[in-house]
């Protein structure tokens, strides 16, 4: 480990009855108050995280969603207009797959 390792303060007035609680719980568990509310508030804050981060889908929904993927719709009209003229605006130039195969052209 780093000796010259930064660390914050991070500071909480709580009223002596969850201080009691604290002190009581990190003694039964052998640690001090302080690491038992750090190691308490990590774990709150990685279940947090993993619960934002993460996206549930049911079976059926990722079903459909793989077979989207490995079976994609052919583009509309307006998605063929759109990639037309985004390849316009940001090369000059026109689509050489005028709607057909616009999906499939590597810019």
């Amino acid at each position: 480990m780093n000796a010259t390792q930064e660390k914050e303060r991070i500071t909480a007035r709580v009223s002596s009855a969850i201080a009691e609680l604290l002190n009581e719980a990190a003694d039964l568990v052998g640690t001090t108050m302080n690491n038992f509310v750090v190691q308490a508030a990590l774990k709150e804050a990685q279940r947090v995280i993993d619960r934002e981060k993460a996206i549930y889908v049911s079976r059926n929904d990722a079903a459909m969603l793989l077979d989207l993927l490995d079976n994609p719709p052919a583009p509309n009209v307006a998605l063929t207009r759109a990639f037309e003229r985004f390849m316009k605006e940001k090369y000059g130039k026109e689509s050489s797959s005028a709607g057909q195969n616009a999906q499939y052209e590597r810019v």
